[in-house]
């Protein structure tokens, strides 16, 4: 089952939930993309 959760707070892209697992990251109050947050992880270092 895939249902829409909503939109990635950095690009826009739509973040799924599949099978009881969300497609993504929620962190601060932010729904991030796999891709967005991985990305600002890596900067952080």
């Amino acid at each position: 089952m895939r249902e829409l959760v909503g939109n990635c707070s950095k690009c826009g892209k739509n973040v799924y939930c599949e099978d009881g697992f969300l497609n993504g990251y929620y962190e601060n109050k932010q729904l991030y993309c796999n891709d967005c947050y991985e990305n600002a992880e890596d900067q952080d270092k």
